[in-house]
């Protein structure tokens, strides 16, 4: 699909991850100058991170002001609260890549309308690869469509994952995963940017993909992609609740119900009557909210006005040239 022929919901999610790699791109070139923080153990944010997702929010909000938000650094302080409509955003997925300087992350940004996914972009600035799809209308890379692979055998597949890397995320069980997978595909890769991950289960380059300990903001608008490329995305069952269940499989059809079979017995996914973890404190709210509720509080919820006043005059921002964003191609 030519990028002159999209969804005008979906040129202007383009135009904010092509505006966010252009500050990543910027801060990728001095690199110690960059400040960087400890969100927890081994989990990273640094001022690219909140200057790409501000940048990535102004210009979403300016063009769908009633619109909600719900960013990996700022939860849900931005947008509307009570839209239909719901921006998931990772402005930076692979931080810890980009602060060593290797070259795998990405911009994720998706729309989802009354809780499933209808707009998608994963955007690779290192690359200028843009993957981007439309629900109904097929998946693409650039202007190349994308589908999955036609492997049906495990023992011939490539498969992506991702390691559990936080204080409190069980090892001993991701370690039992990774010997059963391991023992039965050709081979396992882990580049460490979720988001390009799906992708490259949606161009075929991976025949699957598995993951513990996923965030929505790193696989909502990636989920959309393979599925639109003719894949298969759910949790460890198989079933398609994955996006607030911590675990994932993304496969083409034949993979991924042999992925599930090794998979399902180490599903942990939520059963309705069970407690949740934080108890009274996320009991009764819905699961974007409940998530919101276990990160750092927010502040008030500005308006879009105060949101462009929010963007850091920080070093790494007043280094990003006015044109590097204006000139920023649809």
């Amino acid at each position: 699909m030519s990028q002159s022929n999209l969804h005008p919901m979906l040129n202007i999610a383009i135009k904010a991850a092509r505006t966010a790699g252009a500050i990543i791109n910027r801060a990728s070139m001095d690199l110690d100058r960059i400040s960087v923080t400890a969100k927890s153990h081994n989990d990273f944010v640094t001022e690219v991170d909140r200057a790409a997702e501000q940048a990535i929010i102004q210009t979403l909000l300016e063009a769908f002001p009633g619109h909600g938000i719900l960013g990996e650094e700022s939860g849900r302080t931005f947008g509307a609260r009570d839209s239909e409509y719901l921006w998931i955003i990772d402005p930076l997925d692979g931080t810890t890549n980009f602060i060593h300087g290797l070259p795998v992350y990405a911009v994720s940004i998706a729309l989802a309308f009354r809780g499933k996914i209808e707009q998608a972009v994963v955007y690779d600035p290192t690359r200028n690869d843009l993957f981007y799809a439309t629900k109904g209308r097929g998946a693409f890379l650039n202007d190349k469509r994308l589908r999955v692979s036609k492997r049906i055998r495990l023992q011939d597949s490539l498969i992506g994952t991702g390691f559990p890397f936080r204080k409190g995320d069980n090892f001993k069980r991701y370690l039992k995963i990774f010997e059963e997978v391991m023992q039965n595909c050709a081979g396992l890769r882990r580049p460490g940017a979720a988001s390009l991950d799906l992708c490259y289960v949606a161009a075929g380059w991976y025949d699957g993909f598995f993951e513990t300990g996923l965030s929505p903001w790193d696989c909502a608008a990636g989920s959309l992609i393979i599925t639109e490329a003719g894949g298969l995305v759910g949790n460890f069952t198989g079933e398609p609740d994955f996006l607030y269940q911590r675990e994932i499989i993304a496969a083409n059809p034949k993979i991924y119900a042999q992925l599930v079979r090794i998979l399902a017995p180490h599903t942990r996914v939520i059963k309705e009557d069970a407690p949740a973890e934080d108890g009274a404190a996320t009991e009764g709210l819905t699961p974007i909210d409940a998530l919101a509720a276990t990160m750092d509080p927010p502040s008030p919820a500005p308006t879009s006005a105060a949101v462009a006043d929010a963007i850091p005059v920080k070093k790494v921002v007043r280094r990003i040239k006015k044109a590097d964003v204006e000139d920023a191609p649809l």
